[in-house]
């Protein structure tokens, strides 16, 4: 019988390369955190050559961190682009993408875990800023946001608030299908739409001070169009 040739990865093709390490070194990060032993742990299993992990992640575990979240964005907007948001009421667009942002993820707590520790080491404060701002532009732009003023920034920073307690509370969670986290979800978006006249001070505060999310605007302001993290 004629053995199958396995299909070599194209080196040249970085996003599928780092798209196939990142799923090969899932399964190692909870032994190795992650690391660039992890990486080239994936990369054995998948037969590339030594210098994949340095072709596809030159900045080692700081790299491969950044793809696995922006990857994570980039499954959540193509699950959303399935679904009819426009029918649904935005609070209920915005916990729909957060619920199938934490589901898709749902196979890889550990390694979220070790990402968010990753992230929350010092040296890696622009790391850990820019991921969350990518992830709460994403959804906003999925529930169909037009702001332009800077309430787009106010939306950020409060949607990022509701976001980075439900993914605390969901790596917790130990209920039947996640569903205590969903009901944390809905209580704290509620909460957030309860307060308007506060949200109204807030913005009236925070138009007097730097906005760290600044950091990421465009050179002609706030970026407008579909939205698509970077491979």
């Amino acid at each position: 019988m004629a053995r199958t040739a396995k299909k070599k990865m194209d080196m040249d093709d970085l996003p599928a390369l780092r798209d196939a390490l990142l799923e090969a070194t899932l399964p190692h990060i909870a032994f190795d955190g992650w690391s660039v032993a992890a990486l080239r742990h994936g990369a054995t299993d998948i037969d590339l050559p030594p210098d994949a992990v340095e072709r596809a992640f030159p900045g080692g575990a700081a790299d491969a961190v950044a793809h696995f979240i922006a990857h994570a964005d980039r499954q959540m907007l193509d699950a959303l682009d399935r679904l009819d948001l426009p029918s649904m009421k935005v609070r209920e667009r915005i916990a729909t993408a957060i619920r199938v942002r934490l589901e898709q993820a749902a196979d890889h707590k550990e390694a979220v875990r070790k990402a968010l520790a990753f992230t929350a080491l010092p040296q890696h404060a622009g790391l850990a800023l820019k991921s969350l701002y990518r992830t709460v532009d994403a959804i906003w732009y999925a529930a169909g946001d037009t702001a332009t003023d800077y309430n787009f920034y106010t939306k950020r920073a409060l949607l990022a608030g509701v976001y980075s307690s439900t993914l605390l509370y969901w790596l917790e969670d130990k209920s039947e299908g996640h569903e205590a986290s969903w009901n944390f979800l809905d209580r704290r978006i509620a909460n957030v739409m309860s307060i308007p006249k506060l949200t109204g001070k807030l913005r009236g505060v925070a138009s007097k001070l730097p906005n760290p999310f600044l950091l990421f605007k465009g050179p002609k302001g706030a970026r407008r169009g579909p939205f698509r993290p970077a491979a």
